[in-house]
């Protein structure tokens, strides 16, 4: 008798010509092997670029569209992302299951809640019903008269910052909210009872999506098991911005292949008052071993001046992934620091320098003024009405629309 033996094989001829579309570092990323790799996009790199081929070529390699998951932090991220793929291989998008981690979390709960008991006809609570809620939780527990207790946005942080750093209510409130150390116990009442409610009325809130999602991938292992066969290669972007439970689900997501790429920037993590885990990306060679780490250096966006101060200024931090920013584009005016006493002059320079600008030619329309948080805006908004200058607020209501202004 004749005997035959099947030899497997990973070469395929892709349609993409890879290599004339990306820098060499970009493609090193997108070709790479299975298993877990990070990529490290420094800013302005072309991180979408090399999470678009990479999905491209894990498609054109025989991955089937429907095995694959992207996990970003909105959904118009993932639609251009994929939107992106579409372009390259014609129909072959549709299928990847691409979304915010909420997004995805909604859909795995729909298909499995029923595992954990949850009704998987569950209505999702926006933030606005979240707050609602809670608010009639506090007066059931009659403690509105208390004027200084917290409002219910303000519990819904506190309640979102437990779920999202699995911690204890008790700790999250002693750590980001010590001037509510008083109210500690009622805190936890309100918890409980909106929990209750929830849970009764089938109503499910956004950190839900992500707490029950990750309650089925460590309670029920079938499921998990499942699950990760079911999803050959998981992506994820931003990955820099991931609190401590989106980390954990994407690794246990990942828990029977390890192919796992994660791109994000260490240099980049600016928002750990939201949660944020900088341990994530900078322990993720650690939490696995095998880590095939790709750094993306060459950037397409801002001038040698503003890259060099970028790369000092860097240097400095302790915990890092090495890397030093090469621009693309010509030479351009030096970063300028201007030290100032408060935010009263803050205001009057921003405001004199956007009036040096207009009559230097630049349109209004292409000045912008950046700021860390909205409140810092309130000096500018006014020294920008007093001298008359028009400006669009992107952040919140304009200072004079707000409710006790008008009033």
């Amino acid at each position: 008798m004749k005997k035959y033996q099947l030899t497997s094989t990973t070469h395929f001829e892709p349609s993409i010509e890879y290599a004339a579309y990306l820098n060499p570092e970009q493609l090193a990323a997108v070709t790479s092997d299975d298993g877990a790799s990070l990529v490290i996009a420094g800013a302005g790199s072309g991180k979408t670029r090399v999470v678009t081929y990479r999905v491209a070529y894990l498609i054109e390699r025989g991955v089937p569209p429907s095995r694959i998951m992207l996990l970003t932090f909105t959904n118009k991220a993932a639609r251009e992302m994929l939107h992106r793929v579409e372009l390259l291989i014609k129909g072959e998008s549709r299928r990847v299951w691409g979304g915010t981690f909420h997004h995805i979390g909604n859909m795995i709960l729909r298909r499995y809640g029923d595992a954990i008991d949850l009704n998987t006809n569950f209505t999702i609570l926006d933030g606005e019903d979240s707050k609602d809620l809670i608010e009639s939780c506090v007066a059931e527990l009659k403690l509105r008269a208390d004027k200084m207790f917290p409002k219910g946005n303000v519990l819904m942080d506190i309640m979102g910052r437990s779920v999202g750093t699995e911690r204890a209510l008790h700790d999250v409130i002693e750590e980001s909210y010590a001037h509510l150390l008083i109210y500690s116990d009622e805190i936890v009442q309100v918890a409980g009872r909106y929990h209750a409610k929830k849970r009764a009325m089938s109503l499910v809130d956004f950190d839900d999506l992500l707490f029950l999602w990750k309650k089925i991938l460590v309670e029920v292992p079938a499921i998990r098991e499942k699950l990760s066969r079911r999803f050959l290669h998981v992506l994820v972007d931003e990955y820099q911005d991931t609190n401590r439970i989106q980390a954990e689900i994407v690794d246990l997501m990942a828990s029977g292949h390890k192919n796992l790429m994660v791109v994000g920037d260490d240099s980049q993590a600016i928002y750990s008052f939201r949660g944020a885990c900088f341990d994530n990306i900078i322990e993720f060679p650690e939490r696995y071993p095998e880590t095939k780490i790709f750094k993306l250096t060459t950037n397409y966006r801002s001038s040698e001046e503003i890259l060099r101060l970028a790369n000092e200024s860097i240097a400095y931090n302790t915990r890092q992934f090495p890397k030093v920013l090469n621009s693309l584009k010509r030479s351009g005016p030096l970063p300028a620091l201007i030290p100032l006493k408060n935010m009263s002059q803050q205001a009057e320079f921003v405001s004199q320098r956007i009036l040096d600008l207009v009559d230097e030619g630049v349109p209004m329309k292409e000045i912008a003024v950046l700021y860390r948080s909205h409140y810092q805006s309130m000096d500018l908004q006014m020294e920008l009405t007093r001298r008359r200058i028009p400006y669009e607020i992107r952040s919140g209501l304009r200072f004079f629309e707000q409710a006790h202004i008008k009033d």
